[in-house]
């Protein structure tokens, strides 16, 4: 569960020593549920007795309620290390929605507000305080927590501290400080992305030798992962939102400024309300467009990878990918920003041959050593790897990160839904091979993909005539495909290793692997080109009735007070400029509106309305409610929330320093 009050499926979970235990009445209490689910018992437990953790849990496991409670049941402030200042001031107004005292510190902030939050510390007056990494390199901040009583540290998005990571901050680095000048306050360190070798890391840079480790299944069975050819992105990305996500919230990341902004502007004018984020638009521009994307329903944003660390909406229903992420750590976080309530959400990508070109054609070309540069390559294979598999995408994806026990078949990817052929594609490969060979070996050339295929396809293009390229003896071989079938071959061979992009203009050549295939001794298996690339209409129509699971699974007269109660909550978070999940979540509100509670000690009793929000909206509902009774059918009035304190000045940047810009060509960007 996070800030938003999200818990779904709450079960008996955990120990003994947290279930007759103070963090068990203040989940009760705070968060208005009965129980922990998963690991958060165990975890919470060890935390609560001092015991150093590291949690590995999935986007929408409930990881901020590992460190939350906590920092409310142990004595003094629970201190928060988080990445990204942009969302502070979202997560601590969710805190103060629930009843909890929590502050934040830093860049967007005036001199008088920080003293503030600062004497508020001092005095004992808080139960959390997130602070930016790079604030506890200073030692006036050091200082300031020397002066303090911290109940723990939590350091969330921990895998920033991986050098090799795809997020890595350096100022990460500097956090095992905090084990040694505090030995005797527990630390949490969280993560949604880790593989084997980057939990390792974090547990080394850290410090946390003698941490428990947690590490909850990486499954997200709720999202449907698929991946299409790419052909023409932005219209595929109209029909795809069109036909399956129509008014649905979702996030579209783009490489580069250039193509945010065009993809921006081209949903607009096909009728959908899409926004950009980048790091090229000034810092009051993202700020707004971030906060309308978290308080407003149905809305789409477009987005380099800058966006969307820490975004906690938990109605994002899609996750769109018009390029290929640099890694499956990376994807895996993207598209677990989709369906943190569980409900049916969509994680859906188009990719192509130029993405392979692109990608590597950047690391042998871009900064840093040959040891960076391999370890680029090894992320980019394994994510061309689970692009090109025939088997199981989340089995694929599963085993990445070392889960034991990844289902051969998930049922909801594409693989599954829709198992690609495969074929014996070793003579297409030697043709592929042999043409970039005699291009090399016979006339001391090299071109792209573009060139190769025309010459196997016969065509007599103006280029081919130019290079007499007509004249090779494996001009025409290539008849029994069609074009974009030898582009899939071409990416296949780059994918597994049997072809390379050489220099700045993406040439291909062939690797020590390549003589085993043109001698014969090593077959190559390829998936088949689908002819069209289209979702079959059957499971269009299926997933539509999915996505409108949230009022179609309530019975038919609970359908009309769902959507009264969102109405309410949607004028209630406007009222209190706070996203409007933070009111309530959908999963509380859809039980609210079966059981109808005519009290506020029923409806205290429904998952969700913990102490503060009963008091501050619990005669609202039971408002809505009583006026859906009446004769007119209409809510009744309800009183107006109090006014929310005004929020700090709209921040400069996402961070607490200003980030790589990413570029509007190539290479991709690193914002």
């Amino acid at each position: 569960m996070d800030v938003d009050g999200t818990q779904t499926a709450a079960g008996a979970g955990g120990g003994v020593g947290v279930a007759e235990s103070d963090a068990l009445r203040t989940l009760h209490r705070i968060f208005g549920y009965d129980a922990f689910r998963g690991e958060q018992a165990a975890v919470i437990d060890q935390v609560v007795g001092g015991g150093d953790a590291v949690v590995l849990m999935p986007t929408g496991g409930g990881k901020s309620l590992c460190y939350q409670i906590p920092s409310l049941v142990r004595p003094g402030t629970g201190v928060v290390v988080s990445p990204l200042i942009a969302l502070m001031q979202d997560q601590v107004d969710a805190l103060r929605a629930l009843g909890v005292k929590a502050g934040f510190m830093n860049s967007t902030q005036d001199f008088d507000e920080r003293r503030t939050v600062e004497a508020e510390f001092l005095a004992g007056e808080l139960d959390l305080i997130y602070l930016a990494p790079e604030r506890l390199r200073l030692d006036s901040t050091l200082s300031l927590l020397a002066r303090g009583r911290i109940s723990v540290f939590a350091i969330d998005e921990a895998h920033c501290v991986a050098s090799w990571g795809h997020d890595f901050r350096p100022d990460y680095l500097a956090l095992s400080v905090l084990g040694e000048r505090w030995p005797d306050v527990p630390r949490i360190a969280l993560t949604a992305t880790a593989t084997a070798a980057t939990h390792q890391e974090i547990t080394a840079r850290l410090g946390m030798p003698d941490a428990k480790h947690f590490v909850a299944s990486f499954d997200r069975p709720n999202i449907q992962y698929r991946i299409v050819p790419k052909v023409d992105p932005k219209k595929q990305l109209l029909a795809f939102l069109k036909e399956e996500h129509a008014g649905d919230a979702g996030i579209v990341y783009c490489l580069s400024r250039k193509s945010v902004d065009a993809t921006a502007d081209f949903l607009c004018k096909q009728g959908i309300e899409a926004i950009p984020y980048h790091a090229g638009l000034d810092g009051g521009t993202r700020a707004r467009n971030q906060a309308r994307f978290l308080r407003e329903e149905g809305l789409v944003v477009v987005a380099t990878i800058a966006f969307g660390m820490g975004i906690d909406k938990p109605d994002v229903r899609f996750v769109a990918h018009l390029d290929l992420p640099k890694s499956v750590e990376g994807y895996y976080q993207e598209t677990g920003r989709a369906g943190r309530d569980g409900a049916p959400s969509t994680a859906w990508m188009a990719y192509g041959l130029q993405d392979v070109v692109q990608q590597r054609k950047m690391i042998q070309s871009g900064e840093g050593d040959e040891a960076f540069r391999r370890r680029a390559a090894s992320h980019l294979d394994a994510m061309l790897a689970l692009c090109e598999t025939a088997e199981c995408r989340r089995g694929q994806l599963l085993a990445y990160f070392g889960q034991e026990g990844a289902p051969e078949k998930c049922g909801n990817c594409d693989t599954c839904l829709n198992p690609p052929e495969t074929l014996d594609g070793t003579v297409p490969a030697q043709k592929v091979l042999s043409t970039v060979w005699r291009l090399k070996q016979e006339r001391r050339q090299k071109f792209g993909a573009g060139q190769i295929i025309d010459i196997l396809l016969g065509k007599k293009t103006a280029k081919v005539i130019q290079f007499d390229h007509d004249q090779l003896s494996v001009f025409g071989v290539g008849q029994e495909f069609a074009e974009s079938e030898w582009r899939g071959v071409v990416r296949q061979l780059l994918a597994q290793g049997l072809l390379a992009v050489e220099g700045e203009y993406g040439t291909l050549v062939l690797t020590e692997s390549s003589g085993s295939v043109l001698g014969g001794e090593r077959q190559v298996r390829l998936r088949k080109e689908p002819k069209k690339v289209a979702v079959a209409r059957a499971d269009r129509s299926e997933r539509k009735a999915k996505a409108a699971a949230a009022v179609a699974d309530l019975p038919a007269d609970a359908a009309p007070v769902f959507e009264a109660l969102r109405s309410w909550r949607t004028a209630q978070a406007k009222e209190l400029g706070m996203p409007p999940y933070v009111v309530f979540n959908n999963a509380t509100l859809q039980e609210i509106a079966v059981r109808r509670p005519s009290s506020l000690a029923e409806l205290g009793a429904i998952g969700g309305v913990g102490e503060k929000k009963l008091t501050t909206f619990g005669e609202g509902v039971l408002g809505v409610l009583s006026g859906l009774d009446g004769p007119t059918g209409a809510p009744a009035p309800v009183p107006a929330p109090t006014p929310a304190p005004a929020r700090s000045a709209e921040p400069e940047s996402a961070w607490d320093t200003e980030p790589e810009p990413d570029w509007d060509m190539e290479p991709p960007p690193e914002d």
